[in-house]
């Protein structure tokens, strides 16, 4: 198969499902924040807090991988960096034309400098609307409980997820360190979101084992799984997945870097997709994994053997998966399945994106 060149991937609409706010910033805006609030770092300079976050390196397990929070959330503690960043991760997610995005993060990380967590919420949804009609693309939150934090705060969390229900906030996520913090722990949270009817998705099967995928889906009524990576190791929940079109929100890149998968070579997507799962691809953080949403669906292509056919399937996946009711979703699948059928293997370099639309010129 002859590999496309990275420029189609880049004109293709696409989604992002699974980002966080705090993992990917701009890395010159986290040392201009940081300059402006006087927050020590340490690094002064693009290539040495490159460096210091281990950008884009593989550090071996999920708790290594997110010390580089610590960094971001140093400068995220005021409406201003909140807005900046909010505003900045839309205007990249654009420009590569990803059309709708899903972001996510935790209020209550957030509250150092006195923010209350109603104000939190409210600037982050301002800047991504700002943001939608500056540039084209839909965004919606995620409100992140933090599993090894403790049950109670996540049950805030889930809270302000009702308090913001049909106001920007699509659903709730549990994120944070998984070994030995089991998703079951939070019960609470996860029961006074299904009782006012949102959406649910949960970091699983990333550091641990199919018993946390399990956990998701039968205790806490997840609609979409966070990773996934070693739900192959469970052939029957694997298909349960797969037969209940339960959403699998991939983000190989960033599954190496954490350890959740030892290569690119040795990542289940392929092994997903070929079973008939609704898997999707993400970015997880665009910062500290030092990734795209292009590169993403590039790398299943040139790493991975997705053909283009499969990589168009996994586009519509990310808009059938979305956390959008279902006549918003009919919208989008026939617009894009139209947009999709422009690109072949053969589709010249006068297909350009336009306006946030890719188009023949």
């Amino acid at each position: 198969m002859e590999t496309l060149p990275y420029s189609l991937f880049q004109r293709l609409p696409k989604t992002d499902l699974h980002v966080h706010l705090d993992g990917s910033m701009r890395l010159e805006t986290v040392l201009d924040l940081a300059r402006q609030q006087g927050v020590s770092l340490p690094a002064q300079d693009p290539s040495g807090l490159r460096a210091a976050m281990h950008v884009g390196e593989n550090t071996g397990s999920l708790v290594k991988y997110l010390e580089a929070f610590d960094i971001t959330l140093a400068v995220l503690q005021t409406a201003d960096a909140l807005y900046r960043a909010a505003y900045e991760l839309a205007e990249d997610a654009a420009a590569e034309n990803v059309r709708y995005m899903e972001v996510r993060y935790s209020p209550m990380l957030h509250t150092r400098n006195g923010l209350r967590l109603t104000q939190i919420v409210e600037t982050v949804l301002r800047a991504m609307h700002d943001a939608g009609q500056a540039f084209g693309i839909e965004v919606r939150l995620i409100l992140c409980g933090i599993r090894n934090i403790s049950p109670q705060s996540s049950l805030e969390m889930a809270e302000l997820v009702v308090a913001y229900k049909n106001r920007g906030v699509v659903g709730f996520d549990l994120a944070g360190a998984e070994y030995d913090y089991p998703p079951k722990d939070h019960q609470e949270a996860f029961a006074l979101v299904r009782r006012n009817n949102i959406n649910v998705t949960i970091h699983a099967g990333e550091a641990y084992g199919p018993a946390s995928v399990a956990q998701a889906l039968h205790v806490c009524g997840s609609h979409r799984i966070g990773h996934g990576c070693r739900l192959r190791e469970d052939g029957d929940l694997l298909h349960y997945v797969v037969d209940h079109r339960i959403p699998l929100e991939c983000c190989p890149s960033s599954n190496v870097q954490t350890g959740a998968v030892r290569s690119l070579d040795s990542h289940p997507i392929k092994l997903y997709y070929n079973l008939g799962s609704r898997v999707t691809v993400n970015t997880d953080n665009r910062l500290i994994t030092d990734t795209t949403a292009s590169n993403e669906l590039w790398i299943l292509h040139s790493k991975l053997g997705f053909s283009l056919a499969d990589i168009k399937q996994v586009i519509l996946n990310g808009f059938k998966s979305a956390f959008l009711p279902f006549h918003e979703k009919r919208r989008y699948l026939e617009k894009i399945s139209e947009e999709l059928a422009q690109f072949d293997a053969n589709t010249p370099a006068e297909v350009v994106a336009l306006g946030g639309r890719a188009s023949v010129a």
